[in-house]
């Protein structure tokens, strides 16, 4: 069965996330979106595991699904029901510790097939740190041993790193993270299978690592709203079960690539300050001795930078077994550029919706549904601009120092151009 998954969110129990990051929601947006697997995200907070528990129940082997599933009204416009999302209990750590003389901050995600392995996991972290104040609990624990803990509440409980070039909290981050895989995880290493790749960067960036080539490189939202999920998705063809879906990561087999953001768009694309608009490559970087010219303070070494200092290979080389992947740009952006107005504003929303009553899903119009089709169905740049999207004909603006990047489909000129000749 071929299907889209997308295992790394949170519940509103996390720092910085909607209210409305609850179950049903994240049930009812990954439907519109065209996800059928979603992460539960959070299941080490009590709190939330408890609602998990209340609120799912038991579907396909290791999958659960909404109890008692309803209708969700979205936008006010749209019914969406609940009873198709599947959900795989997920959950993210943030490690902060010493190791090798340094301190290292790193995140990592977390998968158990069970609410029995979850609920052991949880009880070991508890005795290690505070996992009630945040939905991502910080904790003062080597990430080995994080991986020994999971390894030993399951057979079937696995450990991915997660946006493994975000600068500050990451297996590779510049600013605290490690050189190597073996360097973090030691003689456990070889039970990593699989690496996030994050916003800011894409699998082609890290086919420069020779290192890298034995792992399937996954891809992920880390939504913090339910309007977030499948900005950057999985997509599988295996049986729909939470066993089959890791062995097909493990075997690489069943895999089928990943849905991605342009990753100059993520937020940590090139290197820079924020607060001076200063973004340079890592060409500008080095020659101004990672120093910012405006501040004469250390610039925040980005993504490109970092994959460049660690590369072994001048140009990507694709691994025989490596997947495709694809990169979008969230449809509600892409109309937003078409009008020129901003993606909350009521002329944007009602678009939108408009469309998903007419199609399956976001991922339907994005990625599979014929040019022709859009044309009679939707206004004639939606056609133009997925067009261009699809062949990576776009407009990029890289981010920098947590500034999101930019990528549009028209230059501001050309878009008047058309909007007037359709319009």
């Amino acid at each position: 069965m071929r299907f889209i998954a997308d295992l790394h969110i949170h519940s509103y129990l996390s720092r910085a996330t909607s209210p409305k990051c609850d179950l049903e929601n994240l049930a009812a947006w990954a439907k519109i979106k065209g996800i059928h697997v979603v992460g539960t995200g959070d299941f080490t907070h009590p709190k939330w595991l408890d609602l998990i528990e209340s609120t799912l129940t038991p579907a396909e082997p290791g999958f659960m699904k909404i109890k008692k599933p309803g209708k969700i009204k979205l936008f006010d416009s749209i019914i969406v029901n609940t009873d198709k999302t599947r959900f795989v209990l997920s959950a993210e750590i943030s490690s902060i510790y010493k190791k090798n003389g340094k301190t290292r901050k790193n995140h990592n995600l977390i998968y158990a097939p069970d609410i029995k392995t979850a609920k052991k996991i949880s009880r070991t972290l508890g005795k290690i740190g505070n996992i009630t104040s945040d939905g991502r609990p910080i904790l003062g624990l080597d990430a080995k041993n994080l991986l020994e803990i999971v390894l030993g509440s399951s057979d079937n409980a696995h450990l991915i790193p997660a946006h493994i070039w975000t600068p500050w909290f990451s297996l590779f981050g510049s600013k605290s993270g490690f050189d190597s895989i073996e360097e973090c995880f030691e003689d456990l290493s070889p039970h990593i299978f699989a690496l996030e790749t994050g916003l800011s960067s894409d699998p082609s960036m890290n086919w420069m690592l020779s290192k890298l080539d034995r792992f399937a490189l996954i891809s992920n939202s880390d939504a913090h709203s339910p309007q977030k999920l499948g900005r950057e998705a999985n997509i599988f063809d295996c049986s729909f079960d939470y066993f089959s879906m890791f062995k097909a990561l493990k075997e690489k087999k069943g895999f089928i690539g990943t849905i991605e953001f342009y990753p100059e768009e993520g937020k940590y694309h090139l290197d820079g300050h924020r607060k001076c608009n200063v973004a340079f490559s890592p060409e500008e970087t080095f020659k101004n001795n990672g120093i910012c010219p405006k501040c004469k303070k250390p610039l925040t070494v980005g993504v490109l930078n970092r994959v460049s200092s660690l590369a072994d290979r001048k140009h990507p080389v694709k691994p025989k077994d490596s997947k495709d992947f694809f990169s979008l740009i969230p449809l509600i952006e892409i109309l937003s550029e078409i009008f020129s107005t901003g993606v909350q504003s009521k002329k944007i929303i009602k678009e939108y919706m408009r469309l998903l009553h007419l199609f399956p899903s976001e991922f339907d119009i994005l990625l599979n549904m014929p040019l022709d089709e859009l044309k009679r169905d939707s206004n004639p740049l939606l056609r133009e601009s997925i067009l261009r999207m699809r062949i990576g004909n776009v407009y990029r603006s890289p981010g920098y120092d947590g500034e999101f990047g930019r990528i549009k489909v028209f230059t501001d000129k050309e878009r008047k151009k058309l909007f007037k000749k359709y319009f």
